[in-house]
């Protein structure tokens, strides 16, 4: 009969420090830090690729895929969120001539950075090739006093987990 013997640095307590959500710095060219009220962190699927043979299925891995990221942005009299948007937006595409953006002009990499809780470093994610896929500049309502806000949906090519 085997002996369950628990090992040491199971029995005691060691230090845990969590991460918290509302500690991130998002860098985006163009658009100020301070304005991304809001953003989701990078999620990735595969595709899992069936294999039959007589009377089983094995799988192997197909291809990967990075799902959009939403974002939140204030959107302040000056300096205007709007117009931060709008700006990257117009590199995809201009809406008064009609005329669409080079890939090297629109494609953005982004930076998303989780502190700690003295403000240092903890997580880096590198967001490459990011595109807008949809930009929304929210609802005015007459009954309300909330603060306007953007939404915007981007889709990164591939994103990088640093530390």
């Amino acid at each position: 009969m085997a002996v369950n013997i628990i090992a040491e640095n199971e029995m005691f307590w060691s230090a845990f420090e969590p991460k918290t959500k509302n500690r991130f710095v998002m860098y985006i060219d163009g658009i100020p830090s301070y304005l991304i009220r809001k953003a989701s962190r990078p999620t990735a699927t595969q595709e899992a690729k069936e294999l039959p043979h007589i009377n089983l299925s094995r799988y192997v891995k197909g291809k990967t895929k990075w799902s959009p990221i939403q974002l939140t942005l204030y959107d302040p009299i000056a300096p205007s969120g709007a117009q931060a948007a709008m700006e990257w937006f117009r590199l995809h595409h201009e809406s008064v001539t009609g005329r669409d953006g080079y890939a090297d002009f629109y494609k953005k990499d982004i930076i998303l950075n989780m502190a700690g809780p003295v403000g240092d470093k903890v997580e880096e994610w590198l967001l490459k090739g990011c595109i807008i896929t949809e930009l929304n500049f929210g609802d005015v309502d007459w009954g309300t006093d909330d603060i306007a806000e953007i939404s915007l949906t981007i889709q990164p090519d591939m994103c990088i987990l640093n530390y």
